[in-house]
């Protein structure tokens, strides 16, 4: 049995600190952290979002050993909220169902409990307050977030940015966009988890983008903002694969389904005066790499590789140039931009690295699977690739990867 223990928070030196204890039985404990930064400490009716917070992420624990039965005692779930969550668990781990062969279709798969306590039933309700109408924007250094946060400008909107472990590289891209007002939080996972997964506990891709919107409201409330732009393409409805029947979706919670679920549960049980949206959901990816070509001022600073914002990349110019989400964008932005300009970005020629020949097979629909990473839709990623090949073409240079497939 897995269980939601409780969870706790207080405010220390300007940071509000939120615990959380969650349990693998017989005994095995974790206690993971979040910290928010702070400039006020008056907030009020938080508990709930708190609470909702640990829900989801007691996700990336349960996930090492998937335990048949999930034990809530940190609060109360009605027979709608217990349905709306193994809906989401079920979905949200989709890939790492896929890639631990895992089949999900048995009866006795997962069960979410209350903790038999008569007195933790009337847990904390929505909350009614009226929020300012300004914009949260969650913000990576990516693509997405900078066309969400520059067309919000043009708008004239009232920004704070949201970020969740900026390292430096982030901060570099948020001092180019001019937008001083910022909410940083921290997450801190219990080591106990990573060593769990060097013995071989089952490990694997969770719904980050889940976790962030939890988090998002909680922010959203603390510091007044009645907008969440976040910056999920339409490209995130297409799955990677077909799995047990089910076609399993890298970005499902990125996508338009989880976007209108995790609306109508917020309206309902979180905050009544908030708007959840993504900004970019009315974008291609072509778009969205056109779109950025107006903004040169991100060129030496914004990244949408994984592997080089990760914290200690060894890839120094944030891009690791190995990776499915590098060829995809820079396969995105090579019609639109001029040689030299691609190289200042990215440091090489990706299309001339032969290893990514499997990997671009996969973006076009010849492999077995799409990649497994935010890219666009096959038929995106075709498109892309013809307007590249085209180019290549009109300057008499075809580089390797262009010469391979059709």
């Amino acid at each position: 049995m897995f269980i939601y223990e409780k969870y706790s928070y207080e405010v220390k030196k300007g940071n509000l600190e939120i615990f959380f204890s969650f349990r693998i039985e017989p005994d095995i404990y974790f206690k993971p952290k979040i910290t928010i930064d702070l400039r006020k400490s008056d907030f009020k009716k938080i508990e709930n979002l708190i609470f909702h917070i640990g829900l989801i992420e007691m996700i990336s624990y349960w996930k090492a050993t998937c335990s048949p039965i999930i034990e809530i005692q940190a609060g109360y779930l009605n027979k709608e909220q217990i349905n709306w969550w193994k809906n989401l668990i079920i979905n949200g781990m989709s890939q790492f169902f896929y890639e631990n062969k895992i089949d999900w279709r048995k009866k006795d798969f997962l069960t979410i409990v209350n903790f038999r306590r008569s007195d933790l039933r009337p847990i904390w309700r929505r909350s009614d307050l009226k929020l300012s109408d300004r914009y949260l924007v969650p913000f990576a250094g990516g693509r997405d977030s900078i066309i969400t946060l520059e067309g919000l400008k043009k708008l004239k909107k009232d920004i704070i940015l949201f970020t969740v472990n900026p390292i430096e590289k982030i901060q570099k891209v948020v001092k180019a966009s001019g937008i001083k007002k910022q909410i940083i939080v921290r997450r801190i996972i219990d080591k106990k988890l990573l060593e769990l997964n060097k013995e071989g506990y089952l490990n694997g891709h969770t719904p980050f983008t889940g976790l962030l919107s939890f988090i998002s409201v909680l922010c959203a409330v603390i510091f007044n903002y009645k907008n969440i732009a976040f910056s999920n393409e339409k490209s995130a409805d297409e799955g990677n694969v077909k799995y047990l029947g089910k076609i399993i979706n890298h970005q499902w919670a990125k996508s338009s389904e989880f976007e209108k679920l995790f609306q109508n549960y917020c309206k309902k049980y979180l905050v009544k005066d908030l708007r959840y949206f993504s900004f970019t959901r009315k974008y291609s990816e072509l778009e969205i790499s056109k779109i950025l070509t107006k903004y040169p001022k991100y060129f030496p600073v914004f990244s949408s590789c994984n592997a080089g914002m990760r914290v200690g990349a060894f890839n120094k110019t944030r891009w690791c140039c190995n990776c499915p989400k590098c060829l995809f964008v820079y396969m995105t932005l090579y019609p639109y931009l001029k040689e030299d300009r691609l190289l200042k970005i990215f440091g090489q020629d990706i299309f001339e690295n032969k290893k990514l020949l499997p990997t671009l097979r996969g973006l076009l629909g010849q492999g077995i699977a799409k990649p497994f990473e935010c890219v666009g839709t096959f038929a995106e990623s075709r498109e892309a690739f013809k307007l590249c090949k085209k180019k290549s073409q009109k300057s008499g240079k075809i580089p390797y990867l262009l010469t391979k497939l059709k």
